[in-house]
């Protein structure tokens, strides 16, 4: 067995180790969150943390990992005895890949056993397998929405249920889950992120000496794993102690009503919603607590948490970055501390104030600041929440153009449209976009098979039941009346005597579902000088801004293609991350003629290489112009290549005189036609749809 890179040995990322111990001395804290680019350790860090995790005890023969000295009573493969045979194994470390099905995470009917058996048997999933483990979830962000909320109801209810297919199961799921993702591939939605008890922020070290001796132990690692594993085997062996005395710790911490009251004055001060925000940050300051050795928690375990536990939890808008305003964090610290008293821990007189005892120094000395010397009252001082692994933002959230949500846009801009008008942008200044707005559901005609979305009529594993089909390949939701109605005709022939009936595999019939798919909206969008000229970029960006948004909700990749000057370009490649579409398109600049045929011909470049890297995304072209073509190229035969394509033409033409050239472009597309003014207003732009269709 190859050995498994060591915790302690992981260079840097000192907020990352320290959510992952909290949850591993509480699992109530509910999990971690870790964004971050590639090749930041992650997945590494989060192997390396199970093998530190104390080993458990198990009845023998127990699929679910019941515990012999408290066994669950409603386990599926019990009751279990007091005196039944144990075993002590190592805590599992599940990974739940991102093409799972709902059938392999929760569990299922045990299909063959009931055909051939004629019995109900149930096949647990990988959330049994995760009880007291841990449970790893690489690029969760691109886990599709319905696996995501199983996956965070069983972690924070500590069960699973299981109601399908005739079984009825609920079985213990108690388990550290870890989530990792790569903001860069698209945002998990609000909703989903504040059900993970803790995030963390993570990048590379900037600095050259930390760079180098990761490089350093990670060629060495590779070199002889056994050995390098063994000189950190005294560190390790030292964290795990100090984890296991923690949980011992953990049930006698005690949170003052000071305390509470500080972390409920924080929370509402940060205005995050819901009261998960309260009860994550409290027991993450009680699991500090238990980790620095203290008995009661102190400011410092309350600043730790919230640093942790707070900065996705105010993301409102998929626009909005994570982070937390720490001058407002410390100044309610100190507002909320209190006088000091001989009860109060933070005093000078207290257990952890400079005259009192303490409990929580320096037990050792750690090579990396989290080996069991680390000390001190908090995480910051002992080596771990320090760093570059945050992103500090200010305490309000921020639209598209870095200004608070909701605001005015400062500087002249342009507006033109229903909002009214404003002077245009300065040359050479990009314009801004204003506040998006909902916008009408455009939707591919027919019906497809790509990934599961929002958007466009598609067959899909949920949904509502249309039929069924046999099997193709391994069967996924049996349609019970059609195998029955398949099978009952041949009873006869099979020599069927008795009661029950004679199944063969190719009576078996699988439910076929239609529900909705995520398809490639693909943006084309005019930044010629026409546009700037007429003062109407301001109103273009906030269209495909309230589009992105739109895109996002939907679970839709997206890409922008631009085209000004002579040349177009594919400024976002196809892409989940509708933040970094915002991005580019806050910085996109204007002016030039317009070559609206290059345009066209880029799309359909984009186009024709995604249909073979996902060939069963189906794309929706957005063309975003004025219809004007005043640089090179053929048009007609540009719009050509797009024959087929499912598209929309947003018409930019303004002012009383109208050439109506881009209603032109839209026959020749065969495309649904939106002016620019009437999709901010989603009333008319509906009944144009429901009058078109």
């Amino acid at each position: 067995m190859i050995a498994t890179y060591p915790f302690s040995a992981v260079v840097g990322l000192d907020d990352l180790k320290l959510a992952l111990v909290l949850n591993a001395v509480s699992p109530r804290v509910g999990g971690v969150l870790v964004r971050g680019e590639k090749g930041t350790a992650k997945s590494t860090i989060v192997r390396a943390l199970a093998a530190q995790l104390p080993p458990v005890e198990a009845v023998t023969g127990c699929r679910f990992a019941c515990d012999p000295a408290a066994p669950d009573p409603a386990c599926p493969d019990g009751p279990h005895e007091p005196g039944e045979q144990r075993l002590r194994r190592p805590a599992a470390l599940v990974e739940l890949p991102v093409g799972a099905s709902e059938d392999r995470l929760v569990g299922a009917l045990d299909v063959e056993r009931a055909l051939t058996e004629g019995v109900k048997a149930f096949q647990p999933g990988l959330l049994a397998a995760a009880h007291r483990g841990v449970l790893y979830v690489d690029e969760v962000n691109l886990l599709h929405d319905h696996l995501v909320d199983l996956l965070l109801d069983a972690a924070a209810l500590g069960t699973c249920y299981v109601e399908r297919e005739t079984v009825s199961v609920r079985h213990a799921a108690r388990f550290l889950l870890v989530g990792t993702m790569n903001p860069e591939e698209g945002e998990l939605r609000p909703q989903l992120l504040d059900r993970f008890g803790l995030t963390v922020e993570v990048r590379a070290s900037r600095d050259p000496g930390e760079r180098a001796e990761v490089v350093r132990r990670r060629l060495a690692f590779e070199a002889g794993p056994e050995e390098f594993a063994g000189r950190w085997a005294a560190e390790e062996s030292a964290l795990a102690g100090r984890i296991a005395r923690a949980r011992d710790r953990l049930p006698g911490v005690r949170l003052p009503d000071a305390r509470l009251r500080q972390i409920a004055t924080v929370c509402a001060a940060f205005e995050v919603d819901g009261l998960r925000a309260d009860l994550v940050t409290a027991s993450a300051a009680m699991a500090h607590a238990a980790w620095q050795g203290r008995q009661v928690v102190t400011t410092d375990d309350v600043r730790a948490a919230a640093r942790l536990s707070l900065p996705h939890r105010r993301r409102r808008d998929p626009f909005d970055a994570p982070g937390l305003d720490e001058e407002l964090l410390e100044r309610l610290l100190e507002e909320t501390s209190g006088p000091d008293d001989p009860d109060d821990p933070d005093g000078p007189n207290g257990p952890n104030g400079p005259d009192g005892p303490g409990d929580g120094g320096p037990v050792g000395g750690g090579p990396d600041g989290l080996g069991p010397g680390d000390g001190g009252s908090s995480g910051e001082s002992a080596g771990l929440g320090s760093e570059t692994s945050r992103e500090d933002a200010g305490s309000r959230p921020q639209g598209v153009d870095g200004q608070a949500a909701g605001t005015a846009e400062a500087g002249p801009q342009a507006v033109d449209g229903p909002a009214g008008s404003r002077p245009a942008a300065p040359a050479g200044r990009p314009a801004g976009a204003a506040e998006p707005y909902r916008v009408p559901l455009l939707q591919v005609p027919g019906l497809g098979e790509g990934a599961a979305g929002r958007r466009s009529r598609a067959r899909s594993a949920h949904g509502r039941v249309t039929g069924a089909r046999r099997p193709r390949g391994r069967l996924h939701g049996l349609h019970l009346t059609a195998t029955i109605l398949a099978a009952a005709p041949h009873q006869r022939t099979r020599g069927r005597t008795g009661p029950g009936l004679l199944l063969r595999a190719d009576d078996l019939r699988e439910v076929v579902r239609e529900g909705r798919e995520g398809n490639l909206v693909l943006f084309v969008v005019d930044a010629s000088g026409s546009m700037a000229a007429r003062r109407r970029m301001t109103a273009v960006k906030t269209a495909v801004l309230s589009l992105l948004l739109d895109a996002y909700q939907r679970r839709d990749k997206v890409g922008l293609v631009t085209f000004r000057g002579t040349a177009a370009e594919v400024v976002l490649p196809p892409t989940s991350s509708v933040e970094a579409g915002a991005a580019r398109l806050r910085s996109l600049p204007t002016g030039g003629r317009t070559p609206l045929a290059a345009g066209l011909a880029k799309a359909a470049d984009v186009l024709r290489v995604e249909r073979v890297r996902d060939p069963a995304r189906r794309p929706l072209l957005v063309l975003v112009t004025d219809g004007r073509a005043t640089a090179g190229g053929d048009v007609e035969r540009a719009a050509g290549l797009l024959d087929g394509t499912a598209s929309v033409v947003v018409d930019c033409e303004s002012g009383p005189v109208r050439l109506g050239l881009a209603v032109r472009l839209a026959a020749r597309l065969r495309a649904r036609l939106l002016p620019l003014d009437a999709l901010s207003d989603l009333g008319s732009a509906v009944r144009d749809y429901r009058k078109a269709v």
